[in-house]
This record gives C-alpha cells, structure tokens and sequence, in this order.
C-alpha cells in the first residue's frame, strides 16, 4: 500500500489522520477510521480459500445468513456471511451440526471494526469421508478393547434412580418416561439435560454423563436422543465422548436415533437400544408381565404343594395299612414266642454241651492221673537224684559213698550209696 504524505506545517505535529500506522507515535497518533481502513486494504488482498468445518451457529436475518464454523479437532472458530443471492444456489438442508466445506473471502468492516469471512459456496463434506474417519477410529477403539464384550456391565433388573441424558423438552425425554412409567409407575428419573447437537454436544454430554455418574442413587445412566441424519449424530462418534462412556462406573444404555442409526456410541456402551422407547423398555422391567410371572410361580407353587401332600398322604395311608401297623403288638408277641424258643433251644444246646465237655474232662483227668509219675511214685516206686539234681538211671551213676536225694510217694529222702549191687545179692522182699 502507497503511504499518504499529505503537506504539514513545518514545527507543528501533522494531523492525527494523515499519519499512518507505521509511522504513529505518542505525538502523532493515527485515527481509528484510518486504522481500519489499512487494515481493510492489507485484507482486500487475501483471496478466497477453502475451509472445512462444523456449522455451529446459524442465524437467519433478512434472507442472510450469519453464523459460525468450527474446526472438530482444536475448537477454533471463524464467523461467517451468507448473503441470500448466494443462499439460494446452495442446499436446503444445511443446518446447525452439519460438517461442511465453504469458500470463503476475508472481509472487513472500517466502521465497526468486525471481521468475517463471505461465503461464495458451501456444500456437506462427503459422506464417503466422514465414514472413513468413523471406521478409522472403530478400528483403534476395537483394538484397545472398548467394544469387548466383556467389560459391557449388565444393568439392574430394577434400578433405584434412572439416570437420563437428553435435549431439553425434547421428544426423546418425553419417550423414555412416558414408556417407563407405563412399565413401572414408581420409576424414578433423574435428568441432565444437554445439547444433542453441535459444538456444544460433547461436552455437556460429557459433564451431564460425570455428574449422574457421581450419583450414588443412579444406577444406570440413558443417553437419548431422537435419532437424525449422520451429520448431526457426529457428536455421538466423538472419541472424547466415547471414553467418557467406557470410563463411567454405572451401565450406560445408548439410545440414540432410530434402527439404522449406528454411532459408534452404540458399541462403546452397556447396552445399545434402537430407540428411546426401546431404552424404557430395556431399563424397568414392565409390572403387569412381573404380576403375571409372580402368579404363574403362586400357581405352580400351589399345584407342586398340593400333588407333594396328596402324594405324602397317600403314602402314610399305605403305610397305616400294613399289617405291622395295625397290629403292632402282634408283630411283638410272634417275635417274642420266636426268641423265647430261640432261648430254650440254646440252653438245651449249652446243657448239653456242658455235659459233654464234663465227661470229657473226667476221663482226661482219669487218663493224665494214670500217666503221672506221682501215680507211679504212689505205688511204691521212688527216684533217686545225684546232688546235682540228675536222675540216677545206671548204677554205675551211684558209686559208694555218692550221696543222693531219694523221692518216693509223699516226701523225699537223704541217702548214700554203697556201690552197685551184683545181681541176685539184693535183699528179697516187697520193696
């Protein structure tokens, strides 16, 4: 840009507005007007580039379009104009969340001082891209174990407090509790409510999720939503959102759009439910379906106690009719008349056994007597000992003079001994 040297008076301070930027000082400041308008033509030669980005605002003024696009990865904004000659060649469909690529020329504004980018074009990125960016990140979470199903908790057959996550006054809240209440009349909700789309989704989807999840009376936590296209459910693929999720420590019911909608939410939690009305169904168990299970079990249990009595009953009345029973005391009698015949015969048996073995021990006692050397000793007959205690049996054994012990029917007696005896010399006599 050419610097503008207007004339000065030699000795006086040019004019604040013949200054220029560069060359201000405290002496000589520039203007404001003047300010804006360097910076406007240093600006008029940027030319017109093509960015992408989320819609985050999107307000609607006399046909034009004011609004903001954000970048997904570092939240940085640029405030954009959409003048409605340019509206009418572009879609119909874009709105609030919907992932774009504009082109976009800087503009400038001296009076105000605002800065804003003018939209010449502006279409929906590509589906194909944003799959592939979603596959990308299903691979890396798949593969760190978040889709396990394993680690999915199982919810509580009647929770204390369901936890609900949802736009406010939005048909998804009136779904849920309608449904459940209609199930279980005394269920209880407790509900943060969150914007379900655009830069503000993820995080307080985020903070309502942290906030219930502190909670001790919650015991499983709803994220809803009335489903919508795959631009506006991008929220609920946002990887800070999803390990949020798996990192909760109450079960966590996914319940975003409809049938076909799959945000990658749906794997990440507890339990995926088509719908909000499907996720009623899932948290509270219906009351009418628990009464009629309650009186099948009352039957059931009534017919097995019934078919247990009559069956016991009829047992201990076959039982009463054996004849053991209803003549105990003849069953004692018989057994009586047998053991006493038992007892006589085995006395009869020991008499006359004992007889037996009488006699027996006689006529051994008669027999041992006989064969005893004191039988012997008592009809006359003696033995006779050395001093050592040897029985003489030779003569030879008994020279004169040998003492020994003489043993004869009662007692023992002293002796000594004269020497052998030649035959036929020995006294005659009884002895």
């Amino acid at each position: 840009m050419t610097t503008f040297q207007p004339d000065t008076v030699p000795g006086q301070p040019p004019p604040p507005d013949s200054v220029h930027p560069r060359d201000s000082a405290p002496a000589s400041p520039t203007s404001v007007s003047r300010l804006n308008d360097t910076i406007r033509g240093f600006i008029e030669k940027w030319g017109s580039v093509w960015v992408e980005g989320e819609i985050t605002s999107w307000n609607v003024r006399g046909g034009n379009v004011f609004g903001r696009l954000k970048d997904g990865s570092t939240d940085a904004t640029i405030s954009f104009r959409l003048w409605s000659s340019t509206r009418q060649r572009l879609a119909d469909d874009l709105a609030v969340g919907d992932h774009v690529i504009a082109c976009v020329k800087a503009d400038y504004f001296p009076r105000s001082g605002d800065f804003t980018f003018a939209v010449s074009a502006m279409r929906h990125v590509g589906l194909g891209d944003q799959l592939e960016k979603l596959e990308r990140l299903r691979v890396a979470l798949r593969a760190e174990g978040l889709f396990d199903p394993a680690r999915k908790r199982t919810l509580p057959f009647l929770p204390t407090v369901v936890g609900l996550i949802t736009g406010e006054k939005s048909d998804a809240e009136k779904d849920v509790r309608r449904n459940a209440e209609l199930r279980w009349p005394q269920v209880r909700f407790r509900t943060a409510y969150a914007a379900v789309q655009g830069d503000r989704c993820v995080p307080e989807t985020i903070g309502a999720l942290k906030a219930l999840d502190a909670d001790p009376e919650v015991d499983v936590i709803v994220i809803a939503r009335g489903g919508g296209d795959p631009q506006t459910l991008l929220g609920f693929s946002d990887e800070r959102l999803l390990r949020a999720v798996a990192a909760a420590s109450t079960p966590v019911v996914s319940a975003i759009g409809h049938e076909n909608d799959r945000p990658l939410l749906d794997d990440v939690a507890d339990l995926r439910a088509s719908t909000p009305t499907d996720a009623a169904k899932r948290v509270v168990p219906d009351v009418a379906e628990q009464r009629a299970i309650v009186a099948q079990l009352r039957s059931r249990l009534t017919m097995r106690l019934t078919q247990r009595v009559s069956t016991d009953i009829a047992h201990l009345e076959q039982l009463r009719s054996r004849p053991a029973l209803r003549n105990p005391a003849g069953m004692l009698d018989q057994r009586a008349q047998q053991l006493w015949m038992q007892v006589s015969r085995g006395r009869d048996i020991i008499g006359r056994r004992w007889d037996a073995e009488t006699r027996r021990a006689a006529e051994l006692r008669a027999t041992l007597r006989a064969l005893s050397p004191a039988s012997t000793l008592a009809r006359g007959y003696a033995i006779a000992h050395l001093a050592d205690g040897v029985i003489v049996r030779d003569a030879a054994q008994a020279p004169a003079g040998a003492r020994l012990t003489v043993t004869v029917g009662r007692g023992s007696i002293g002796a000594r001994s004269e020497g052998e005896i030649a035959e036929g010399d020995g006294a005659s006599g009884d002895g």
